[in-house]
């Protein structure tokens, strides 16, 4: 049993790096200051988001990303809380960057970095995928990372559960849109539905540039969204992950079994005759009579 308490962080990234780090800066002395062990941030938090904030990589500043990148360690390190971090990856020549989130420990190194596996089609004219899951122990919690696009795959959170994890950071750029949109109706009820179907806190960090289309939410792994920041407001939140606390989980007496791939309410009977899978038991037959 164990106790963390997140930090789930949103602000107007743009293509300033600098400006980035000022705000990310910012975010970790003011969580720290409110006791949360690790503090969560939006994809590209760092490096901004490309075919949003910028166009093309080309002249795209990769030493200043490094130099802020380093100074978020030290921050880490100096405030000794975790930070999970959405920035840009860069790789060898010839190859584009991965979209990832850094796992910053308090000692400020860099123990496991996450990079997007599902991108969608504009998204790889501008990174290469991910290819593997990430998990980190944080204060005694297995947490997970996963970025904006994976939210439409529950393979991947079913993964995470089959792995024992209890708490995801999820970090969106569901920002900088003309309004309303898919995004505002579908996101949040959809990360509801997979903390719900697998036990999991979800930290849910989304830039707040306008038009944000949904806040930063923090969801309980009954489904519930236990907190949330106003739309469009430069904030955080400090939310507590108990797992000591119990919550409402109806599937709880099944799920290992459905991993399992026992697709019913426990292994199947040994005789089909004896029972109608829609709706019990069968009722004994009437008997026959004869009339006159």
């Amino acid at each position: 049993m164990a106790v963390l308490k997140v930090a789930t962080c949103q602000f107007p990234v743009s293509s300033d790096i600098g400006r980035n780090a000022r705000y990310i800066r910012d975010h970790i002395r003011a969580a720290a200051k409110r006791r949360a062990h690790v503090v969560h941030f939006p994809e590209g938090a760092l490096s901004g988001y490309p075919g949003l904030d910028f166009d093309t990589w080309d002249g795209f500043d990769w030493d200043l990303l490094g130099a802020e990148t380093d100074g978020v360690r030290r921050l880490a390190k100096e405030k000794h809380v975790w930070v999970i971090l959405g920035s840009s990856h860069q790789l060898s020549p010839g190859h584009l960057p991965h979209n990832c989130l850094y796992a910053i420990d308090p000692r400020g190194r860099i123990v496991e970095r996450y990079d997007k596996r599902f991108c969608t089609p504009r998204d790889l004219e501008y990174y290469t995928v991910g290819d593997h899951f990430s998990v980190v122990r944080i204060k005694g919690v297995t947490c997970g990372l996963l970025l904006c696009y994976d939210l439409r795959f529950p393979e991947l959170f079913r993964e995470y559960k089959k792995r024992g994890v209890e708490c995801l950071f999820v970090s969106f750029y569901n920002a900088r849109a003309r309004g309303r949109n898919i995004h505002t109706t579908i996101m949040r009820p959809t990360l509801q539905a997979r903390a719900a179907t697998n036990g999991f806190r979800i930290s849910a960090a989304n830039p707040s540039g306008y038009y944000q289309s949904w806040p930063s939410a923090f969801i309980a792994p009954d489904g519930t969204i236990a907190a949330s920041l106003r739309q469009h407001r430069t904030d955080l939140m400090v939310n507590t992950v108990d797992t000591r606390r119990d919550f409402y989980d109806p599937s709880a007496p099944f799920r290992d079994d459905a991993m399992k791939g026992i697709l019913q309410s426990g292994p199947p009977v040994d005789d089909p005759r004896s029972q109608d899978r829609r709706c019990g038991p069968l009722p004994p037959r009437p008997e026959r009579r004869n009339h006159a």
